[in-house]
């Protein structure tokens, strides 16, 4: 599916998306997501002194992950506040990064500025793909790599948005952003520039109990921060009745919450 949307509509969107991601506290699930920024950077082979770029950054666990690795860090995301979350993770942790506001659609970057450019569960969030997968590739150096962590429609994540979204709709003329969890649509962003390398991983949410879950998501996670707010009492007991069945549905755990998240990590070489 294409964006077909106008530059003012699409403006629109990014305008609640910041919004969205801006309510609650997303650094309260971000931060337990670090051991996927982590596998990326091992995924990618960063190099020490390597220029790394991290695109829709959130609160930094990719680019702290390369910032371990010895490499010059630019951390960039659309929200002001995540950024200066990274920023205080990165001083606890004696790291040195550089962070930027900057739109995955419109990268303040020269052409072939980066060695590696990197985006967990970010990008693939921004409404008109076919330009942030465009300006992923533009920055990225000739034998460069693109690394990408994505989670699939079929998996807890994708899942948990299809709840959300038969009671929220999300908005329209906007291709889901979990089609980048799939390896059809990665060719058709990707595929005519870079090699890709695909492979299918797990993230896993471990909660005392899934309500446990529902109330973290609820009270912290943009996307369900909003969703929440936007139900009457019918619907938002509609979205805990759901999330927690789901959460239930996949648990592996007896004595308390284990889910497996499935995600694409991705590689993408450029030519």
């Amino acid at each position: 599916m294409t964006t077909t949307l106008s530059p003012t509509e699409l403006g629109e969107i990014k305008t609640k998306q910041q919004a969205a991601w801006a309510s609650g506290n997303y650094a309260v699930i971000g931060t337990t997501l670090q051991i996927m920024g982590e596998s990326l950077c091992e995924a990618v082979d960063i190099v020490a002194g390597s220029k790394v770029l991290d695109v829709a950054a959130g609160n930094g666990n990719a680019s702290l992950a390369a910032a371990r690795r010895g490499a010059h860090v630019t951390c960039t995301d659309y929200v002001e506040t995540l950024l200066g979350r990274a920023q205080r993770r990165a001083e606890a942790d004696g790291l040195h990064i550089t962070t930027e506001v900057a739109d995955a659609e419109n990268l303040p970057y020269d052409d072939g500025s980066f060695d590696t450019v990197l985006s967990t569960v970010g990008v693939m969030f921004a409404p008109n793909p076919e330009r942030s997968a465009a300006e992923l590739i533009r920055v990225c150096g000739s034998g460069g790599r693109i690394g990408l962590a994505n989670w699939t429609p079929e998996g807890f994540v994708g899942q948990m948005f299809k709840v959300i979204g038969g009671l929220v709709p999300p908005p329209a003329g906007v291709p889901s952003p979990l089609l980048w969890g799939t390896d059809a649509r990665l060719d058709e962003l990707f595929g005519a520039d870079c090699t890709l390398e695909i492979a299918r991983k797990h993230f896993v949410f471990r909660y005392r109990s899934a309500g446990e879950f529902f109330d973290t998501f609820k009270d912290f996670y943009g996307p369900t921060v909003k969703a929440w707010a936007a139900l009457d009492d019918v619907g938002k007991a509609k979205l805990r009745e759901g999330l927690v069945l789901l959460a239930d549905k996949m648990n592996r755990a007896t004595d308390s919450l284990a889910v497996p998240g499935e995600y694409l990590e991705v590689v993408a070489t450029k030519r």
